[in-house]
């Protein structure tokens, strides 16, 4: 079904009454180049433990290989299919399955082994289309999601003549799948061609006209298609060197985004090492000025204790020298004290002699 929104048309596929469903389209006509590019846009939409399952196909078959759209249900293919779910619980993923008709995918106990390549891709429920680009180049198979690669390899190389498809199935609690573009492109330097039909019947040939002007014409025009095959050969080859540098431009610049942001990261580092530092001095310098203010304390309490060392300096000396003024003995007592004791001890020394001249005298 096709309708209109803000993305332009689409078609899309979804469940009514809360059943499943599952639908396959392939194209008409096989593609004849080697080198191609698929851009190709989805959005899928649906309750919170919703599934489901959107297969890319390059097929060589086409629509008689794909009687069940899923991978877990085609049986034995050949082509490649590309698949989108929520394998893994991380809220989806793509991965790449290749086979070449030997492997019955449908009997196979372990499908999901036979991945070559995988990567996360959250698609479900984000209001806008999701973005998946195909590359297969002459040295390389490419797959990118919304701007960003998922899988490459230099092994893998897909024949030309294939016939490519979309298909989906649902789980018990559907998604509903919306395509909104699918498109195929040659890749850069290589000249597109048409798809393989069915040639038209072949005209005969005109009647030669007299005097050998058929044989003249045939000749210019052969000598005019060779120096056409000629520039074109060598445009192709100027397209293809210049598609050479645009892969080795692609692959500089992706090399400086990694080491640009390797240098945000030390940058982020250094600024948080920074950061830390700035907070340190800022400590110090909250710890300075608080030391600012207790030195204009200290100095007040210093000149408080001078002054009352002064104080006390001088009024002790006054005290000292009023007590020793006031209080000391005088010269004269001092004199008149040593003249008593003398008199004291001669009157003493008199009153012994005459007790002894008194006495009566002893005769031998």
């Amino acid at each position: 079904m096709a309708d209109e929104e803000p993305y332009g048309r689409k078609l899309g596929m979804r469940p009514r009454l809360g059943l499943g469903f599952d639908w396959a389209l392939l194209t008409r006509d096989s593609l004849a180049q080697s080198e191609w590019i698929i851009d190709f846009e989805f959005r899928a939409t649906g309750p919170d433990r919703g599934g489901g399952n959107l297969q890319l196909w390059y097929l060589k078959d086409g629509r008689p290989q794909v009687e069940t759209p899923s991978i877990y249900t085609i049986g034995a293919f050949d082509g490649l299919a590309l698949v989108i779910d929520m394998y893994g619980g991380k809220g989806g993923g793509i991965r790449g399955f290749m086979n070449d008709g030997s492997t019955d995918y449908k009997s196979h106990h372990a499908v999901d082994s036979l991945a070559f390549g995988h990567c996360d891709f959250s698609y479900r429920n984000l209001g806008r289309p999701s973005k998946v680009q195909v590359k297969q180049l002459a040295d390389s198979f490419e797959v990118i999601v919304d701007g960003r690669r998922c899988f490459w390899s230099d092994k893998i190389k897909m024949p030309s003549g294939y016939f490519f498809g979309v298909s989906a199935a649902s789980a018990d609690t559907p998604d509903s799948f919306e395509i909104y573009k699918f498109v195929t492109s040659s890749a850069p330097g290589v000249t597109r061609e048409l798809p393989k039909r069915e040639p038209p019947p072949q005209q005969p040939p005109p009647a030669a006209n007299p005097g050998g002007q058929t044989t003249d014409q045939g000749t210019q025009q052969a000598s005019s298609n060779g120096q056409l095959a000629v520039q074109f050969t060598e445009l192709q080859n100027r397209l293809s060197t210049l598609s050479q540098s645009l892969d080795n431009v692609f692959r500089e610049v992706q090399s400086l985004s990694a080491k640009s942001d390797a240098r945000h990261q030390d940058l982020t580092k250094r600024v948080s090492f920074n950061e830390q530092l700035n907070t340190m001095d800022q400590k110090v310098q909250s710890i300075e000025n608080t030391l600012r203010d207790y030195s204009g304390q200290f100095s007040s309490i210093r000149g408080v204790l001078k002054d009352s060392h002064s104080t006390l300096n001088e009024g002790l000396t006054q005290q000292m020298t009023h007590i020793i003024s006031t209080k000391s003995p005088r010269i004269g007592t001092f004199v008149v004290v040593i003249i008593v004791f003398q008199l004291l001890l001669a009157g003493i020394y008199v009153m012994y002699k005459r007790k002894r001249a008194n006495g009566p005298k002893k005769y031998l």
